[in-house]
């Protein structure tokens, strides 16, 4: 198909909006790895979780087999008022770099918390509400996942409360500002509200947190307060679950105008977003029908897939989580206080950990500085101002339009543009101020780290 025929914007009707996630797990051969009791380390039952979790959430979170469930009517009608998301031909990028490379983004900005966490924060808040909850706890870093579970709850009327990594609640008070307003009430982590809290401050005077500390908090929050569960925005199989509309709608997008990706490219911090992009895609992959690139893109400062180690975990810093399997630094790694604030987590998904180990997926890791050399480019030639997290995708779709260009090689890449970057400006003046540098681990932190991990 010509290039003129292909809009700038291939846009969905509301009838084709999924009627169903789409659940990866059903077609992987080698299962990702249970959840493990900390304390008996055998697989966690319904019943252990359902003090954490909500109960349909549950089912979605065990359910290996299944391979689709069916998207509830109230969820779909709050999808109806942000879905179906425009994937994007970026022409302009494609000319400035001067690539034989077809690239296209799908866009996750197009609502109010301004990236695709809405739709599994509909999804949770939904569960949470139909169980008779009053209210759920959370936490977020960059606070996108605050953001949008914030705007879900205040829809179903649950009360939302938020743990909010202590770095990125000082770096971005507009983004809190925002949760707020959706009626969320907003803590830094790690505080000195919760047992969990103290500790770590006392094991870590100053710390900025991280994901993992503020996972702790809101849990015990959650399990001591009678009518409240434990939601989170990223990791866990049900998140990817839902998150499994961005792939579906972007399949369904290219296959209208008979396109097929040679390279699909998604940020990674626990897999929400890669998870979702890639499902259908890694289906046909998994089921034999078709071949594709899926290259995870993480930040230096936190390589789980790059430098960790694959292994079971404390899915958070205070270590009264249920125990996964996945890539990880070590439940007790406090990232740098750098402001890609959404991929700040020790670990990854244990389903694209298990896909990873399998080798159908690659991984690379990028410094901050180019990603956000990556960013103001982008932001420049297609006019859309990216999330520190999503230019850590453009940062590799550039690559690897550049290597076309090179090379002379016509391929088609796909890469997900998480959500815009309205909130980050800090970091944008702290780039553009040459005040910006990049931290990497040493091998000495991370073993230091990784040498902690529980004995399995």
């Amino acid at each position: 198909m010509s290039d003129h025929t292909i809009p700038y914007k291939i846009y969905l009707s509301e009838t084709e909006i999924p009627s169903a996630w789409y659940n990866l797990r059903a077609d992987m051969k080698n299962k990702p790895a249970p959840l493990l009791n900390p304390g008996t380390h055998q697989p966690m039952t319904a019943a252990e979780l359902s003090g954490v979790f909500c109960d349909e959430l549950i089912e979605q979170e065990l359910d290996d087999t299944t391979p689709f469930f069916a998207i509830p009517e109230p969820i779909r009608e709050y999808y109806r008022t942000y879905r179906p998301s425009p994937l994007v031909r970026a022409y302009h990028l494609e000319k400035a770099l001067g690539t034989p490379a077809k690239i296209y983004y799908k866009f996750e900005g197009n609502n109010t918390s301004g990236s695709h966490k809405l739709n599994s924060a509909i999804a949770q808040a939904y569960y949470a509400k139909k169980q008779g909850l009053k209210g759920v706890t959370t936490e977020t870093g960059a606070g996108q996942w605050g953001t949008a579970l914030s705007m879900a709850c205040s829809y179903f009327g649950l009360d939302c409360k938020v743990y909010m990594v202590k770095v990125s609640y000082e770096q971005k008070p507009f983004r809190r500002e925002v949760m707020r307003t959706y009626g969320a009430s907003v803590t830094p982590s790690p505080s000195m509200e919760t047992a969990v809290g103290r500790k770590i401050l006392a094991e870590h005077p100053g710390t900025t947190g991280s994901l993992g500390c503020a996972i702790s908090e809101a849990v015990e929050v959650a399990t001591s307060i009678p009518g409240y569960r434990y939601v989170l925005g990223s990791v866990l199989n049900q998140v990817l679950l839902h998150q499994s509309v961005i792939g579906l709608e972007t399949k369904t997008a290219l296959d209208k105008y008979g396109i097929t990706p040679d390279i699909i490219i998604g940020c990674a911090g626990g897999g929400s977003n890669l998870g979702g992009l890639i499902a259908p895609f890694m289906g046909e992959k998994l089921r034999g029908e078709k071949d594709y690139r899926i290259i995870a893109v993480e930040p230096a400062s936190c390589p789980s897939f790059t430098r960790g180690k694959y292994a079971y975990d404390f899915c958070d810093t205070g270590m009264v989580c249920p125990l996964a399997k996945m890539y990880t630094l070590g439940s007790g790694f406090i990232p740098a206080p750098n402001h890609v604030g959404g991929l700040r987590y020790h670990g990854m998904s244990s389903t694209l950990s298990q896909l990873y180990a399998d080798g159908l997926m690659e991984a690379v890791s990028v410094p901050q500085t180019s990603v956000f050399e990556a960013a103001e480019y982008f932001a420049r030639v297609e006019g859309i101002l990216p999330a520190p997290e999503s230019s850590h995708a453009i940062r590799v779709a550039i690559d690897e339009a550049v290597k076309c260009r090179e090379s002379g090689e016509e391929k088609t890449i796909v890469f997900g543009l998480t959500g815009t970057g309205y909130f980050d400006m800090v970091a944008y003046e702290k780039f553009h101020d040459g005040k910006m540098s990049d931290y990497i681990p040493t091998d000495e932190e991370l073993k230091a780290s990784l040498d902690k991990l529980p004995v399995v």
